[in-house]
C-alpha cells in the first residue's frame, strides 16, 4: 500500500469543502489548510484526530513543516490502540523527532497498560530495564519491594501498598555517564507510581475509578524523561526514583485514622486514605533530599484541584523557588509544552493540621476543599530541604483524556517527557 501523505497550505480550502473545513483529500493523501489560521498547531490537531479516525496504518509528512507542526501531529494523529506509524520530514528536526516519539510512545504505552498487567513490580521493573536499554553500563538499577519497604522506613509507600497482595515496590535508577561512585547527582527525579487507586476505604465512585490506571502517570512521565535525556547524550548523573504501590481495600489496608512517622521525624494523620499520592511521593522525596541534589522534580497525578483548575490542557507548577520556577517554564514554552504557575507558599505546609500529629494528609472535606492542589504541595515541601531550594512539583493535570477531544485521542499524553528533559539537561 503506498504511504497516505499529508501535506501544509496556505492556500485555503475550495469552498466546496465548506468554509470551516480546513482538511481536503486527493488521490495521494490529504492537505491541511493553514491559510488564516489564529492557532496553526489547533488546526493540525484536529486534522489529525479525523485522519487518525480513518484508521490509516502508515502516513508520510510532506513538504516544509517545522518541528512544533509535526510534533502537533503526532501528539493528536498517534491513538491508544494500535496506533498508525509516522514518516517524518527528512530535514534537520528528523533524529529529534525520532527520540522524542520512541520517549512519547514508551510513556503512553506504560500509562494505557491495564492495571491487571501493569503492578507496582512490573512497573517499576519496566521502567528500570527502558532505562537499561538506553545506558547501559552507565545505569544501576535497586529495588526495595514489599516487607522490606517497612525495614528501610519507607513508610507511605508501604502502607499505602500494603492492603493489596502485589507488594509495593520503591525503584532507583542511577544514571552516571562517568562512572565515579564520587560524581555528584546533578538532578532527582520524582514519580508516584499508583498502579491503581481504588481510593482505599476512602472508595471512588466507579466512574471515578474507571480511569485510574493513569495514576503512576507521574512515574510514567519521569521516566520517559530520563530515558529521552539519555537519547539526547547528557553527561548528567541523574537518578530517577519511582514510589510504585496499589492502593487497595483489604484487612491489611491502612486505615483513616492512622498516624505513619516518616524517616525526617515528621508524623501524618491519614484523614484520607485516597490522599495517597503525597504519602508515596514523601518518601521518593526524602531520598532525593539524601542525595544532595541541586534540582529534583517530582510528577504526579496527585489532585483532581489542579483538573478543576486547569483543565486536561495544562500541567500545574508548583515550587518555593522562583529561578526553579522561570527555568521550568521556560523549558515548558520552548518545548511547545503548556504548564502553569500555581500557588505555594511556606503557609500552605500548615493547610492541613491535625490534633493528633504534626500534620495530616489532606482536609477532612471532598476533594481535601479550597485550595486542594496547593495543600498538597504544602505537604510535600515537608519533605524537601525547608527553603525548597530547587525543588519543582509538577501535578500532571494534562497527563491523561478520559475521553476525546477534537484535538487529543483517549488515553495517556506523554505531555511533559519533552520540558523535563529540558529542565534536567539545562538548568
Amino acid at each position: 500500500m503506498t504511504d497516505f501523505t499529508v501535506s501544509l497550505s496556505q492556500d485555503k480550502p475550495e469552498l466546496k469543502w465548506g468554509e470551516a473545513n480546513r482538511l481536503t483529500f486527493n488521490g495521494e493523501g490529504a492537505t491541511i489548510h493553514l491559510a488564516d489560521a489564529q492557532d496553526e498547531l489547533r488546526v493540525i490537531q484536529q486534522a489529525a484526530r479525523k485522519i487518525d479516525g480513518l484508521t490509516i496504518p502508515s502516513v508520510t509528512l510532506h513538504g516544509d513543516w517545522t518541528r512544533a507542526q509535526q510534533w502537533a501531529f503526532a501528539m493528536s494523529f498517534t491513538r491508544a490502540r494500535n496506533p498508525g506509524s509516522i514518516n517524518w520530514c527528512d530535514n534537520d528536526d528528523k533524529a529529534t523527532l525520532e527520540q522524542d516519539y520512541a520517549a512519547m510512545l514508551f510513556t503512553r504505552q506504560l500509562v494505557n497498560d491495564t492495571p491487571e498487567d501493569l503492578s507496582p513490580e512490573n512497573l517499576a521493573r519496566r521502567a528500570g530495564n527502558w532505562i537499561k536499554e538506553l545506558g547501559g553500563d552507565a545505569v544501576t538499577v535497586e529495588m526495595i519491594v514489599g516487607e522490606d519497604l517497612n525495614k528501610a522506613g519507607w513508610t507511605g509507600i508501604y502502607n499505602v501498598g500494603r492492603g493489596s497482595v502485589r507488594p509495593p515496590v520503591m525503584l532507583e535508577v542511577d544514571y552516571n555517564p562517568s562512572g565515579a561512585d564520587s560524581a555528584p547527582v546533578d538532578a532527582v527525579l520524582v514519580g508516584k507510581g499508583i498502579t491503581f487507586d481504588s481510593g482505599g476505604y476512602s472508595i471512588k465512585s466507579s466512574e471515578g475509578m474507571l480511569d485510574m490506571k493513569c495514576d503512576m502517570g507521574g512515574a510514567a512521565t519521569v521516566t520517559g524523561a530520563l530515558g529521552l535525556s539519555i537519547m539526547k547524550g547528557t553527561k548528567k548523573r541523574i537518578k530517577l526514583i519511582l514510589c510504585c504501590a496499589e492502593n487497595l481495600i483489604s484487612g491489611h489496608a491502612y486505615k483513616l485514622g492512622d498516624v505513619l512517622t516518616y524517616k525526617n521525624g515528621v508524623s501524618v494523620e491519614i484523614v484520607n486514605t485516597d490522599a495517597e499520592g503525597r504519602l508515596v511521593l514523601a518518601d521518593g522525596l526524602l531520598r532525593a533530599t539524601e542525595t544532595g541534589a541541586p534540582l529534583i522534580i517530582n510528577a504526579a497525578t496527585l489532585t483532581g484541584a489542579a483538573v478543576v483548575a486547569l483543565g486536561n490542557d495544562y500541567h500545574a507548577v508548583f515550587t518555593i523557588d522562583d529561578n526553579a520556577r522561570e527555568a521550568m517554564l521556560a523549558s515548558a514554552k520552548s518545548e511547545g509544552e503548556r504548564f502553569w504557575p500555581l500557588p505555594l507558599e511556606p503557609f500552605h505546609k500548615d493547610r492541613c493540621p491535625s490534633a493528633f500529629a504534626d500534620t495530616a494528609n489532606s482536609r477532612p472535606q471532598k476533594g481535601g476543599g479550597g485550595g486542594g492542589a496547593s495543600n498538597a504541595a504544602g505537604f510535600l515541601a515537608r519533605f524537601v530541604d525547608p527553603s525548597g531550594k530547587g525543588w519543582v512539583h509538577l501535578d500532571l493535570a494534562a497527563a491523561y483524556h478520559g475521553s476525546g477531544s477534537a484535538e487529543m485521542p483517549i488515553g495517556a499524553t506523554a505531555n511533559g517527557i519533552k520540558s523535563i528533559s529540558r529542565m534536567v539537561m539545562d538548568y
